[in-house]
């Protein structure tokens, strides 16, 4: 009888052991990756001093691809297809991402042709970027990609800072030369769903550019707010020529597949010493926006809306404009 009961312990026990072993191996990583896809693409009717122009356009296609070596390293490609908006060419290509990323515990670390940190925040508040840049990004105070390496470390859920050192040129320039851009952010979350961000930025050849942006952004499960001061001295290095914009938008989330949401810009710029106007003024204004998003399954996103541009310049028309917006992602 106690051999039958030894030999019954020992079966238990050799159980538990190849149970934990089988465990251990079904929890071990295992490197694998995923591609994406994301189509920006619209339909509008623009209304400018009685006369209206029209037309279908595919602004934007996303294909990437990103893999995971190892629990801390993985690697991210992206092609950015897209309208160049000079010379006869309708659609042109650049690689956007092909950097090595790096995560442990409250650490992130990218080198390579990376995603910016300067106005991510600000873009995911704002989150419908298919339909209409953030301010920076639209009024070109700083790409969204660039060469060069960049970090980001949480103590904490108060705080997080970034920083990055950058070719400064851009995702669509990447010529090698001896000037680069170093930047800092610092984000602050002093109460739940509440963020507070800082942000500087400097690049100097031999007129130094200079940029500095504030904003502040809540979220919830009804609505999200967010607003944004940006401040950039001496625009691509150009002495005396500023820019200052606004930027303000919100969010009412009405269901799981409705959303509404509105937006205003205000972008001006500085007079030079002896000239009569702003040095920007063809482009100076502001933009009003008012929209519904649809989401009738997951990957689709469909949004009517009315996007104003009011021009600085005098007598400068009032544009109005009707547009489809379209998302597709997988």
């Amino acid at each position: 009888m106690k051999r039958i009961k030894l030999t019954f312990t020992a079966i238990l026990l050799l159980t538990t052991v190849i149970n934990a072993q089988e465990t251990t191996t079904t929890e071990e990583f295992v490197p694998s990756g995923k591609p994406a896809v994301k189509i920006f693409s619209n339909a509008h009717t623009t209304f400018v001093d009685g006369d209206n122009t029209s037309a279908f356009e595919i602004k934007r296609a996303y294909f990437g691809y990103k893999y995971s070596f190892s629990e801390n390293f993985s690697t991210k490609i992206t092609l950015d297809v897209g309208d160049p908006a000079v010379g006869k060419l309708q659609m042109t290509a650049f690689l956007k991402n092909a950097a090595l990323i790096y995560k442990k515990d409250k650490l992130t670390a990218n080198f390579g042709l990376i995603g910016l940190y300067g106005f991510k925040v600000q873009e995911k508040h704002w989150g419908y970027r298919y339909i209409y840049k953030s301010l920076q990004d639209e009024h070109e105070f700083g790409s969204s990609a660039d060469l060069g390496a960049s970090f980001a470390y949480k103590f904490s859920d108060f705080i997080s800072v970034d920083g990055m050192i950058l070719n400064g040129e851009g995702y669509k320039n990447l010529q090698s030369d001896d000037t680069y851009k170093g930047a800092i952010g610092v984000t602050i979350s002093p109460v739940k769903n509440f963020d507070v961000r800082m942000y500087y930025d400097l690049m100097s050849a031999d007129v130094a550019q200079q940029t500095i942006a504030l904003f502040a952004g809540y979220k919830s499960d009804k609505f999200r707010v967010g607003g944004e001061y940006n401040l950039q001295k001496n625009h691509k290095m150009n002495k005396g020529e500023d820019l200052t914009g606004i930027s303000f938008y919100t969010t009412v989330i009405a269901s799981e597949k409705f959303n509404f949401f509105g937006r205003f810009d205000n972008l001006i710029s500085s007079t030079l010493s002896g000239a009569a106007d702003p040095w920007h003024i063809d482009d100076d204004g502001q933009l009003y926006m008012l929209g519904l998003e649809y989401n009738p399954v997951k990957g689709v996103k469909i949004a009517p809306n009315f996007q104003g541009w009011n021009p600085k310049k005098d007598g400068g028309e009032f544009e109005s404009s009707i547009y489809l917006n379209v998302e597709v992602s997988f």
